[in-house]
């Protein structure tokens, strides 16, 4: 499906300033189509602050948007936290109605600079180790929602010269639960006239809802796919991860195939390390055995301890044990490394909290 960057990021911004589309909105103000060209790119490529930014706009017509409303800006900043090492920053944001959303900044050594962000605000999946699966779901975010997010951090990070590398659908939210939403936010990253972020530096990770990998296999895009698997049986998945119940892993390996088939693109599986639920060698033989032959990736994951699950990490020694029979077996393994947990930024940990409790800083810093 062919998706127009420009068109997504206007319906939103315009519906949010109280115009019905792109036509009346250009209409009222007397837009010609290069003047909407300027706006967008300003937003998007330019990463200007807002629209009273925008001197390629007269000054006359910048006032007259910000009378009615109209704000590149969708979620707001309301604290930023940094990791004591420095190399991780997360965002709380608040949204209009009220609705709250974390978002993560990774910067790696090697100025590579990943951005995890929420495609919802809550989760209604309520895997038992995630900390957002566990605070519930408040609503779908729209997709400059999403968006709004990476160009927060994308402009912070201009201000040193740097720019955002890759971004990761891996924070609040089951982003195929907001299939399109998500999918018109990946258009206006990716949009070479704007934000132009490569769609091999995109990935999506989903708990493993069928028909949208299905969906997903046919949109005829380079993004990467993730799965967020942290089983190696039925049996064990049914335990942490309800949605194994709708789709069991039989369902959900053959989708995976069918992607692979449709697209030629590897798949990459998460895999949580939960001490004494999913960490034994023999679940590391059996996740072997359904991973062998096929164009997959491992990547495990130590836990990261969440409010009120029950679960315990498994060590690094047995991680690396575990990984050692992937390998063995030829399967491509990678132990993820964790960045944030001092600020609950790693994976699993993202729960929109208003009041967080450590390296609290303000949101310019």
């Amino acid at each position: 499906m062919i998706r127009d960057a420009q068109a997504i990021w206007f319906a939103d911004k315009v519906r949010r300033a109280g115009f019905p589309g792109v036509e009346a909105f250009a209409s009222h103000f007397d837009l010609k189509p290069y003047r909407l060209r300027q706006i967008y790119r300003a937003a998007t490529k330019e990463l200007a602050a807002d629209i009273a930014d925008v001197t390629t706009l007269p000054k006359d017509l910048r006032a007259a948007l910000v009378a009615t409303g109209f704000s590149f800006n969708s979620v707001a900043p309301v604290v930023v936290q940094r990791s004591n090492d420095k190399q991780t920053s997360k965002a709380l944001f608040r949204l209009a109605d009220g609705s709250e959303v974390e978002a993560v900044l990774m910067e790696h050594y090697g100025n590579r600079n990943t951005i995890c962000i929420s495609s919802q605000a809550g989760c209604a999946f309520a895997c038992a180790f995630c900390s957002t699966g566990q605070a519930g779901f408040t609503r779908q975010l729209e997709a400059t929602e999403i968006f709004d997010q990476a160009r927060y951090f994308a402009h912070e990070l201009a201000a040193k010269g740097e720019r955002i590398t890759n971004i990761v659908f891996m924070g609040m939210g089951e982003p195929f639960h907001n299939y399109d939403a998500v999918m018109n936010a990946v258009a206006v990253l990716n949009d070479g006239q704007g934000f132009n972020l490569g769609q091999r530096h995109i990935t999506i990770s989903t708990v493993g809802l069928v028909d949208k990998i299905d969906a997903f296999a046919a949109e005829g895009v380079q993004v990467n796919l993730a799965i967020s698997l942290h089983a190696p049986s039925d049996d064990v998945r049914n335990k942490i991860m309800p949605v194994n119940r709708k789709f069991s892993m039989d369902e959900l390996l053959a989708a995976c195939d069918r992607y692979i088939e449709k697209t030629n693109r590897k798949v990459f599986f998460e895999y949580v390390m939960l001490r004494g639920i999913n960490d034994s060698q023999e679940d590391a033989r059996e996740l072997a055995r359904r991973m062998r032959g096929h164009l997959y990736h491992v990547n495990l994951i130590p836990y990261n301890t969440t409010p009120d699950a029950p679960f315990a990490g498994t060590e690094n020694e047995d991680i690396w044990k575990f990984a050692a029979i992937l390998d063995e077996a030829g399967i491509p393994t990678t132990v993820r490394q964790n960045m944030g947990r001092d600020i609950a930024a790693a994976c699993g940990q993202l729960r929109a909290e208003t009041q967080p409790k450590a390296h609290k800083v303000t949101a310019s810093a």
